[in-house]
């Protein structure tokens, strides 16, 4: 799951300082690696391992000329996470093509170890977008030097979709000076465009979250839709080219956890359906007879208003009972599992007044491993709470995401093979409520009911690509070996 954002700005502006404004608003998506790609007739590159604010200098802006610019956050789930695997990447030959992306193919090692060998192309990096990128430029190429833009970039897509399989959303840069974009065939990762007017003309931005947008001043024109394409250039309209045709099914997890709740997703905002959460949350909790609690405590940051909405259903108490330590990164995507378990510790400290004495209940957008609910749990305990029980905004994680979420494997999932009682046990919980499936997918169509169903394979194994469950087993092996 990475962040990526695109502008094509004014004729004479520089759109890489911008850029880097909007990088950092998409930190939350990606904390491994970020990279600039600009271009003014010539592409120039910056991109490095690292945090935003960490690699880009004064001189770097300086360099990275060109109103045409894209920018990338990373968060690796294939790949050894090397330097040569940061985004973007852009190729020379037979056309000039820069590309980033978010998201996952389900067939990466295939197509590293058997496709593009078989045909002599040999990849530089572990990186899946590399893939996408050759995989387009060839439908560039198989298009023909005479064909229009409109068709190369149509060519480009379906080749895209035709070779490289899985979730994704794609923004690039073609060396005519124009900027592309498109989404996989379900639509499962978003891509939103956005619009800039002044006295000046018109400019235009692709990101994979709205909230970039929102900061550089972009107002949301619309979401690509499943398996749309669009070109963007300076001084013009969009060109939207719909290429393929499956039913739209995004993932809802970006609701449930990675977005920022002040973002709107295919037009849902991600701040409302979680405070529907909540209120679902509250009903489930009283029709399941659970205890009532004196006071309501969210885990920072993704469960904050499913915690005040639910608190508000139940008629008690809302408290921030733990401090967040900002300058520690997302648990979830640290690179290993004993990455994760120091920095739980580091990340949460509890206040005591907010639980001596009292029953707790600790909400939370999820449980993956246990690792973070049991040790937030046992920090409660040690601050006096009596009892401490536990809700969650999802139902149980059980399944690995081949889309680009590094959801473990399939056996270190906490809830594998467990009953909502033994999960509850596992983590020391003293009473477990989940939100159950269908619960959390009404809470998300509320936003948008032209969405007839979401991506949901983490709860319940079912995936909206026909080959995802055939490249699980590799895909887990090649994220172990990775951790390795």
């Amino acid at each position: 799951m990475c962040g990526f954002i695109g502008i094509v700005g004014l004729p004479g502006t520089h759109a890489a300082p911008e850029l880097y404004e909007g990088l950092i608003a998409l930190q939350h998506r990606g904390q491994d690696a970020a990279g600039i790609l600009s271009f003014d007739g010539m592409f120039h590159l910056r991109k490095q391992n690292g945090m935003v604010r960490d690699i880009f200098r004064a001189q770097d802006m300086t360099r990275l000329q060109g109103n045409l610019a894209i920018a990338h956050v990373r968060y690796p789930t294939v790949g050894m996470g090397s330097d040569q695997d940061a985004q973007p990447f852009y190729i020379n030959f037979p056309f000039g093509v820069g590309m980033t992306h978010n998201g996952n193919l389900t067939n990466w090692v295939d197509l590293r170890s058997r496709q593009f060998p078989a045909v002599n192309i040999c990849m530089e990096s572990s990186c899946d977008v590399e893939a996408i990128l050759y995989a387009f430029a060839k439908g560039l190429q198989d298009a023909g030097a005479g064909a229009s833009l409109v068709d190369r970039v149509r060519s480009g897509t379906a080749s895209a979709f035709d070779m490289a399989k899985g979730a994704y959303s794609v923004c690039g840069l073609l060396s005519e000076g124009v900027m592309f974009g498109f989404r996989d065939p379900a639509g499962i990762k978003p891509c939103i465009l956005g619009r800039r007017d002044s006295d000046a003309g018109v400019e235009w931005a692709l990101a994979s979250e709205s909230v970039a947008l929102d900061i550089l001043g972009f107002h949301r024109v619309r979401d690509l839709r499943a398996g749309e394409a669009v070109i963007l250039e300076t001084g013009k309209e969009p060109v939207f080219i719909q290429v393929g045709d499956k039913p739209h099914t995004p993932c809802i997890f970006e609701l449930v956890y990675f977005s920022r709740p002040d973002s709107f997703l295919d037009e849902i905002s991600v701040y409302k359906t979680r405070r529907r959460f909540g209120e679902s949350l509250a009903e489930q909790w009283v029709a399941s007879g659970a205890p009532k609690p004196d006071v309501v405590i969210p885990i920072p940051d993704s469960a904050r208003d499913s915690a005040l909405s639910m608190a508000h259903a139940l008629d008690v108490s809302y408290r921030e009972g733990f401090v967040k330590n900002r300058y520690i990164g997302r648990t979830f995507i640290m690179p290993n599992n004993e990455a994760r378990k120091k920095s739980i510790h580091r990340k949460l400290n509890p206040i005591p007044l907010e639980f001596e004495g009292k029953d707790v209940l600790l909400v939370d957008d999820s449980i993956v491993r246990g690792n973070t609910s049991g040790r937030i749990i046992e920090a409660a305990r040690a601050a006096g709470a009596r009892n401490v029980y536990f809700a969650t905004t999802s139902p149980p994680l059980v399944a690995v995401c081949p889309y680009g979420i590094d959801m473990a494997t399939q056996k270190d999932f906490v809830a594998q093979g467990r009953s909502v009682d033994e999960v509850r046990q596992a983590i020391g919980a003293d009473h477990l409520v989940y939100l159950e499936l269908d619960r959390m997918v009404d809470c998300a169509r509320v936003g948008n009911p032209e969405i007839k169903g979401f991506c949901t394979g983490c709860f319940t194994g079912e995936y909206p690509t026909a080959d995802a469950v055939e490249h699980i087993d590799a895909l887990s092996a090649e994220r172990a070996s990775a951790r390795d």
